[in-house]
């Protein structure tokens, strides 16, 4: 069955979509389409939640672009799953963090695991994602290799090399069965690595980006055959349902602030 999934890289720059796209690419099974896209008109940064709240309003015009251009899921590229939730509200297709994506796959791998951040002011964040997830019992620790993701893309290998370092060392001391890459730029530096060299992979070691492409193509794959339906009745009701005149004032008034369309 063939399926168009698009990555929205969150950072308001399409430097590191080659990177993106170039470490998932192999991943992709037969008839699967991948757009690596970035959002504009928004902060590069969003390792500081004023940015990252801007950058969200972003996400959610690319998402409803995606929609429109007929794209059969969304992954949302980043493990602080910026804006994933309320994505959901707004469109019919499914929409990926790549963070709970990784912590849903975890089980399959090991009984428990780590969590590998980027730097520490993520750590902090991810301990509430863990704990909004449902993730307490499974996940033993969060950790960070202190790189911001400015400063990935000029080495990516030298990311790579602490990163796995420090998801061996996180392992050992908690005694955990796997470790997660928590950061999307993190676990492409590792992966670009792999491929790269021919070393060795650590398969205790997931990498959110290629947990988030499986996952959309499964429920893509549920969408395209009608089995797939988010629920309109709590939690992802759509303003639209409950008022459609506040919904088209909403969006005429604030659409344009991530260069959407009404």
């Amino acid at each position: 069955m063939t399926v168009a999934i698009k990555f929205i890289n969150p950072f308001g720059t399409d430097q590191y979509n080659g990177l993106i796209r170039e470490t998932m690419a192999p991943y992709l099974r037969d008839g699967t389409e991948l757009v690596v896209a970035n959002t504009s008109n928004c902060p590069e940064n969003i390792d500081y939640y004023y940015n990252k709240h801007l950058i969200e309003e972003a996400i959610f015009e690319e998402v409803i672009k995606a929609e429109r251009e007929r794209f059969d899921a969304v992954i949302v590229g980043c493990c602080y799953d910026p804006g994933v939730r309320v994505a959901r509200e707004l469109v019919d297709i499914p929409v990926i963090g790549p963070l709970e994506a990784a912590m849903y796959f975890a089980p399959y791998f090991g009984h428990d695991y780590v969590v590998v951040t980027d730097h520490h002011k993520a750590v902090p964040y991810l301990r509430d994602l863990v704990r909004l997830y449902g993730q307490q019992a499974n996940c033993l620790d969060v950790s960070c290799i202190n790189w911001f993701v400015t400063e990935m893309i000029k080495d990516t290998d030298g990311v790579a090399r602490d990163a796995m370092n420090a998801a061996v060392a996180a392992m050992m001391n908690k005694g955990a069965e796997a470790a997660i890459l928590g950061c999307t730029i993190i676990s492409a530096s590792y992966e670009k690595l792999i491929l790269q060299t021919g070393e060795e992979r650590n398969r205790a070691v997931l990498n959110p980006n290629t947990c988030a492409l499986k996952m959309a193509e499964s429920l893509a794959d549920l969408k395209r055959q009608g089995i797939y339906q988010i629920s309109r009745r709590g939690y992802y009701q759509q303003l639209q349902q409950h008022n459609p005149i506040e919904y088209a004032a909403v969006r005429k008034r604030f659409a344009h602030r991530g260069q959407g369309e009404v």
